[in-house]
């Protein structure tokens, strides 16, 4: 297969009109004399990955294993070498678990017996590879927001053993909401808020289960998100023998929360979790049910390439972005294909832009360039967590992490979004290219909703490595904030993770994609060239890692 074969007439039409917005620089004779990404080439990767042919790219699907073979031959056509020894691929094992709990689970107590409807309201799955879960009186504790965060002197399970108990636990973390910016993060999600964190914390302790409350504003998503993105078939990565996972973890309304707490005497729970000195409260219930699973285990791939660097060949810089998304799900106005192109085919077809604009450098970097499409993030980074446990590049030679997820594609803005602003330099060397766009650098404007924890970048984070996930901000070039932040709000709600994230040729502008890959492919050379070593900012919860390394 040859890439300028897919290049259709009716697809230059389009890239040439983002071409001519991307040209109108302040400085085009500086612009000029960088190499530029193929606008061709990134657009049709996006089109093609979200097409309906890959239905919708779901780990051990049928077009799961059609995307990688798709990104391994476009490496190879690119002319990377193998990223994995002698191969292009990292293979990733996982379990698929499609847990069925029963329709009620039952809650009794001294106070009241209470009876939730799956789906409505609750949801629950096991991370355990075993056919049925039995749940009989496991004793219900609230323990606040379930974080045990040293650097904060806050230590939700003090005192408490946990072990064949419930914990029910808030999200996000105790700074959300309070106007205090020095508690915690104030309301910027710090990684103790992430529902990630609550079961790997809550299987630490050794709970039996926990049940995360959902509550819409701090989770910055509804519980249509929960219900639909937390049942039937979920990925894990297959643990290591003798690994403690919780008996079952999932969530709980609000409202039946509230009534569950008010039954057990538990006045404003919310604020006594936010409490400084609070402890854990048994609730005087017990919470019985069952579950049967269905196992399938399996494997699929990150897909790796590179291009050896030249005297600082062991030093690496990372390109990631994953090729992911959810398959195939109930029928949306007929249509049942979740095609993510915004999620996240415009980051992988980005990242396939950036390493052709490596390869076509008329001298190769100083260091050497990896590029990695990484499978299930959309199941909870899944494969940028094997890599982490896995490297095939040594953590401590590897210099930096640049990710791309969910990219712009409404055009050109005016502002760069650093996602988790102040963790590292690397947004100080981003900065200097957005300014050279003409463009200026933001925090993200939802800190709340824990996007820094949320993409492929994290991983890398906590393993020590600098991450940058940064994209095209809300204030459009010509349109301004407002518009931005309408179109941002109707993507949340009309198209993120629903079938409707399509290529669009009537929506879709990809003057901004392009824009930002010029931007993070420049940030890449620099640091690629000029030896440099960033590093984590003070404050940052990865500081320590990278440093005692």
């Amino acid at each position: 297969m040859q890439l300028n074969k897919l290049y259709t007439a009716l697809f230059h039409c389009f890239l040439l009109i983002g071409l001519v917005q991307f040209g109108c620089q302040d400085k085009p004779e500086e612009k000029d004399a960088d190499p530029q990404i193929d606008s061709a080439l990134v657009a049709n990767t996006i089109k093609t990955l979200s097409d309906d042919s890959f239905e919708g790219r779901m780990p051990f699907t049928p077009g799961g294993k059609k995307a990688i073979s798709y990104l391994e031959t476009t490496f190879k056509e690119i002319g990377l070498s193998p990223g994995n020894g002698d191969s292009y691929l990292q293979e990733v094992p996982m379990v698929e678990i499609t847990s069925m709990p029963d329709e009620k689970m039952k809650i009794s107590g001294k106070n009241g017996n209470f009876e939730l409807t799956y789906l409505d309201e609750y949801v629950a799955g096991t991370e355990r590879p075993v056919e049925e879960i039995n749940i009989e009186n496991s004793e219900l504790v609230f323990a606040g927001f379930g974080i045990v965060a040293p650097e904060y002197n806050w230590n939700d399970y003090e005192g408490l053993d946990v072990k064949g108990k419930t914990v029910i636990v808030l999200v996000n973390d105790p700074g959300f909401g309070m106007g205090d910016t020095t508690f915690f993060k104030g309301n910027t999600m710090t990684y103790y808020g992430r529902w990630t964190y609550k079961y790997e914390e809550a299987a630490r302790q050794g709970a039996e289960g926990v049940l995360i409350v959902h509550d819409t504003r701090p989770a910055s998503y509804p519980w249509a998100v929960v219900r639909n993105g937390f049942s039937g078939a979920q990925l894990h990565l297959i643990a290591p023998e003798g690994t403690y996972k919780c008996g079952f973890q999932g969530w709980i309304g609000l409202e039946q929360a509230m009534e569950l707490t008010k039954a057990a005497g538990i006045e404003s729970f919310m604020a006594e979790a936010k409490k400084e000195d609070f402890k854990p409260i048994p609730m005087g219930m017990s919470v019985s049910f069952k579950m049967k699973n269905k196992l399938q285990k399996n494997s699929s791939n990150n897909v790796v390439g590179m291009l050896p660097g030249t005297d600082k060949k062991d030093e690496y810089i990372i390109y990631s972005a994953h090729w992911d998304h959810l398959g195939i799900g109930a029928p949306v106005d007929g249509d049942s294909i979740m095609n993510g192109a915004v999620d996240n085919a415009s980051g992988t077809g980005a990242l396939v832009g950036i390493a052709k604009a490596f390869k076509d450098l008329p001298n190769p970097a100083s260091r050497s360039i990896v590029f990695i499409a990484l499978t299930a993030e959309e199941q909870g980074l899944l494969g940028s967590a094997y890599y982490a446990e896995n490297p095939i590049f040594p953590p401590k030679q590897t210099v930096a992490n640049i990710n791309m997820d969910a990219m712009n594609h409404l055009g050109r803005m005016k502002d760069f979004t650093i996602i988790g602003y102040g963790q590292s330099e690397l947004e100080d060397v981003a900065e200097e290219f957005a300014k050279k766009q003409g463009r200026y650098i933001v925090p993200d404007e939802h800190p709340g909703a824990g996007y820094f924890f949320r993409s492929d970048h994290f991983n890398f984070a906590k393993i020590g490595i600098p991450a940058l996930y940064g994209k095209g901000g809300l204030d459009h070039i010509e349109k301004g904030k407002e518009w931005g932040e309408a179109q941002y709000q109707e993507h949340r709600a009309k198209n993120y993770h629903r079938p409707s994230d399509e290529f669009t040729m009537d929506v879709w502008d990809n003057s901004g994609i392009m824009e930002d890959t010029q931007l993070l492919f420049e940030v890449g050379l620099k640091i690629a060239n000029d030896g440099s070593y960033p590093k984590w900012k003070e404050g940052s919860e990865f500081k320590a890692i990278r440093e005692g390394e």
